[in-house]
């Protein structure tokens, strides 16, 4: 059966369904009596839910007679209950409810679940989605779980092998806003200047958060820069930290890559028949052939402990190491796979109370990464090789230190007359430290050292909040009324690496100062100069070197009034300055229709903007660029620089958006259903433009590249959730079907009075929209039974078009993935999952011609680097 059909499956089923379902009534009061209207029942472990009416009643149809319901409403305390078959139940709510209760982001009203929001939000439950499936890092288990996120694995980008670029509904990494338990995550300090999806982008590393310190991420896929801020243009990802407490929980994970690539591969080309690479002194060396590499393993453990009635620390550690995968490349590219990655994680969530209505909350955690991926090989004979040290030629590996460090505190409590307010400062730096090894300064010839100190850069934010909200229940069916303020401080900052990283030296192994008097080494087999710096990225310089901050003050205001049972309307508007470029405000409408108590429609109407980031502004380098396996040196100017304006490129300014949705949900029985269709308009966005000539500037580089706010898009898309539950047997069968169908168009390139194709040409462009594929379409089944449980998951990715360095389009057609797991619980603590991500070993369409990564493919959805094979371990006490 075709994919795309699978929609039809679900219908039919809904058809089909017979008695599995529970229905369970009831009415919720307070201490007093007093029936609490608006109160929120979730049946735990789905987006099932529904709210008490004006009586305090509620009716609700539960997957099984022996769910688990949650109860909570605003100033109560949350209940959860084991039900054994009730079919009635009346229940009283105490005062006092738990001040870090966590609101599904979109909506700033506490208890709403993701079907009555009037946004579409995704709940993902990343602890079941990570257990059963052997994706060991954020970006990955979202790339296959949410509908509209992509995150591509690069090779041969130098920072982005190491920090992996996401996007949402095919926009930029800078455009999705990204939230810990509701407060702002710092970005990360790198910029994608390569051929990488995000190009020209600054992001959020995701993957600098343990996956077993989550206890759900909420995707909100909806414009919402007019309630949160800069930076969420497409949508808002809010991760919720686990809070449990008095059991430790942990797993280890195992796994492998296979090495039998397909395609039909030139004779003796580097790296195919499960070769791996080395880097020596006498070059490259292909060593013992193995049918499996990129070996990984992953250890978590999760502890808490309660502090008096309702405060608690939890705390997560997390170790990850993962070895390179090698595939076959070209001639120029010897070193083409994902990157080796050694990574400790530690988080920490906490609340203590302060009093029956007050906390102290605090959470925060300390990441540190170390890395190391091949860059392109240099061959003899050229100028860069030193014959002595590498007589075969090299491949030069880039390797990196990443710090991400991050705390956020605060103060919460509530007034008596029921205003909940929260003061909290929030802080996080991202530190990005380049090592190149393996490696030569050729200019230094046989004195040059093997390994360098490139230097790197460094990101820090901070931001200061005060905020208030209030939930008047009598007042029409209910008014929420949220505001508050947001002081922010970023920093951006550039430090030089070893002097013989970046430096030229003269025939006698002198600094170049003066060109005019000292003379530059010539390669003897060549005749051409010897370039300085570290071959296979060129270190920073005191030149490069940039220490730089803004401020960012901002007011906002969100509303949401309840007209009705069966219709609510909310209203957001943010006021925004910046020290750097000025002032700028966004409003959003959104509305929703309970046309039943089963369907529902939605729809919302925004605007947005995305500052520039400080990356963008400031960051500058000179680097050794190929171009269809020929090496230039080019030079990415900074945008305050008289070199880029010299060129024509104007200041960079803010990004501005149009944003609409319409959709629906449809929530019966095991059977719920999101449809969202959405439109986005970007003026001005950001972008790395193509390469001017620059050989006129006497500075010993052929070209030049700067940030611009150079294009205007247009997204048209459609996301849809389809999830069903069935009790079959003694088990359970649940099914769910995820799809993105996004259409981006270019609608203009703004390169003024300069030349379009040089400013953002066919080859750039093809670069953004390959960051919005077509579609993504996936479906999985999952049978349960209290000692075994099987999955099956097939994932269809798109056709995608890019350009090589001659601009011809390298065309992948859709391919589709399929991914297989069976786990054993021995006990109900203790489980085995066995399975394969991508079991057929499918690759993406060979390229026989001179791809972006120098391998025989570009870094496209389905990544290319095959089968994957692992075992997992979860276990508790």
């Amino acid at each position: 059966m075709k994919i795309i059909y699978l929609p039809l499956l679900f219908c039919l089923l809904i058809c089909f369904r017979v008695q599995a379902q529970h229905t369970l009534s009831g009415k919720v009061t307070d201490a007093n009596n007093e029936v609490l209207v608006g109160a929120s029942i979730l049946e735990v472990g789905t987006t099932n839910g529904t709210l008490t009416d004006e009586t305090g009643a509620f009716k609700i149809s539960l997957q099984s007679s022996n769910a688990t319901i949650k109860i909570s409403f605003v100033g109560y305390q949350s209940q959860e209950i084991s039900l054994t078959g009730q079919t009635e139940l009346n229940i009283i709510l105490e005062d006092g409810a738990s001040l870090g209760e966590i609101q599904v982001v979109g909506s700033r009203a506490f208890g709403r679940s993701s079907t009555e929001t009037p946004v579409a939000v995704d709940v993902i439950e990343i602890e079941k989605v990570a257990a059963a499936s052997g994706q060991i890092d954020i970006n990955q288990l979202l790339h296959y779980a949410a509908p509209s996120f992509n995150a591509n694995k690069q090779s041969g980008s130098d920072g982005a092998d190491h920090i992996v670029p996401a996007t949402l509904r095919g926009l930029g990494p800078d455009q999705t806003l990204v939230l810990i338990n509701g407060k702002r995550r710092h970005s990360s300090s790198l910029v994608n200047v390569f051929g990488t999806r995000g190009r020209g982008n600054t992001g959020t590393d995701l993957n600098a958060i343990p996956v077993s310190a989550i206890e759900r991420i909420e995707i909100l896929r909806d414009g919402a820069a007019a309630q949160y801020g800069s930076d969420a243009i497409a949508g808002v990802i809010n991760i919720v930290l686990k809070k449990n407490t008095g059991e430790f929980t942990g797993s280890v994970l195992t796994g492998a890559y296979n090495t039998q690539a397909k395609g039909d591969f030139p004779e003796g080309t580097a790296n195919t028949d499960g070769f791996r690479l080395s880097s020596t002194r006498d070059g490259n060396a292909l060593e013992d052939d193995r049918s499996l590499d990129g070996g990984t393993v992953k250890v978590t453990g999760n502890y808490g402990v309660g502090i008096g009635k309702e405060g608690f620390v939890n705390v997560t550690s997390e170790f990850f190491s993962k070895n390179k995968t090698l595939r076959p490349g070209f001639d120029f590219r010897r070193g083409f796979g994902e990157a080796a990655v050694d990574q400790f994680n530690l988080f920490a969530n906490a609340a203590i109370p302060l009093g029956d209505k007050s906390e102290f909350y605090a959470f925060g955690g300390s990441s540190y990464r170390d890395t190391d991926a091949f860059a392109f090989t240099r061959d003899n004979n050229t100028p860069r090789t030193v014959l002595s040290i590498f007589p075969n030629g090299f491949t030069p590996r880039i390797t990196s230190v990443i710090l991400d460090n991050s705390l956020s505190a605060g103060v919460r409590t509530q007034t008596a007359s029921g205003w909940n307010i929260d003061l909290n400062n929030t802080y996080g730096v991202n530190k990005f430290h380049y090592f190149i090894q393996g490696t030569v300064n050729a200019s230094l010839e046989e004195a040059s050292p093997l390994d360098f100190d490139a230097g790197g850069h460094r990101l820090s934010q901070n931001t200061s909040g005060l905020y208030f909200s209030k939930f008047y229940k009598n007042s029409l069916e209910g008014i929420n009324v949220a505001f508050g303020a947001e002081y922010r401080i970023e920093n951006f900052r550039i430090f030089a690496g070893d002097e013989a990283s970046w430096a030229t030296y003269d025939v006698n192994g002198v600094l170049i100062t003066d060109p005019s008097t000292q003379i530059i080494p010539t390669d003897p087999a060549t005749g051409e100069l010897r370039p300085g710096g570290s071959q296979g990225f060129p270190g920073y310089s005191p030149a490069n070197e940039v220490d730089r901050s803004r401020s960012n003050l901002a007011l906002y205001l969100d509303t949401e009034f309840e007209f009705t049972k069966k219709f609510l309307v909310s209203a957001a508007a943010r006021f925004e300055q910046y020290s750097d470029f000025g002032n700028t405000l966004n409003v959003k409408l959104a509305s929703r229709l309970k046309v039943t108590e089963d369907f529902i429609l939605r729809g919302s109407v925004s605007t947005g903007f995305r500052a520039p980031s400080l990356v963008q502004i400031y960051y500058n380098l000179r680097f050794t660029d190929f171009q269809g396996g020929i090496a230039e040196e080019t030079l990415l100017s900074p945008n305050n620089s008289p070199i880029t304006k010299s060129f024509g490129i104007q200041p960079l300014k803010e990004e501005t958006a149009l944003n609409a949705a319409l959709g629906f949900t449809y929530n019966i029985g095991g059977f719920t259903a999101t449809i969202d269709g959405y439109f986005i308009d970007v003026k001005d966005r950001v972008v790395l433009s193509g390469y001017f000539d620059a050989s006129a500037l006497g500075i010993n580089v052929v070209n030049a590249q700067f940030f611009a706010n150079g294009a205007d898009t247009r997204t048209l898309g459609l996301d849809m959730v389809l999830a069903y539950n069935q009790p079959i047997g003694k088990g359970n069968l649940n099914l769910a079907f995820i799809g993105n169908i996004n259409d981006m168009s270019i609608e203009a390139v703004n390169n003024g009075n300069l030349d379009a194709e040089t400013f953002f040409g066919v080859r750039e462009q093809g670069f953004l929209l390959a960051s919005a594929p077509k579609s993504k379409l996936a479906f999985s089944a999952t049978y349960s039974q209290e000692k075994i449980s099987a999955r099956v998951g097939l994932t269809r990715f798109s056709e995608i078009e890019l350009y090589d360095f001659d601009n011809n389009i390298d065309l992948y057609e859709a391919k589709i993935t399929t991914d297989l797991s069976l786990t054993y619980n021995f006990t109900k603590k203790v489980n085995l999952t066995l399975g394969a991500n991508n079991l057929l070993n499918v690759y993406p369409d060979q390229q026989d011609d001179l791809t972006e990564g120098g391998g025989y493919w570009d870094a496209v959805q389905m990544g290319f680097s095959g089968a994957y094979y692992f075992a997992r371990l979860g276990f508790g006490f």
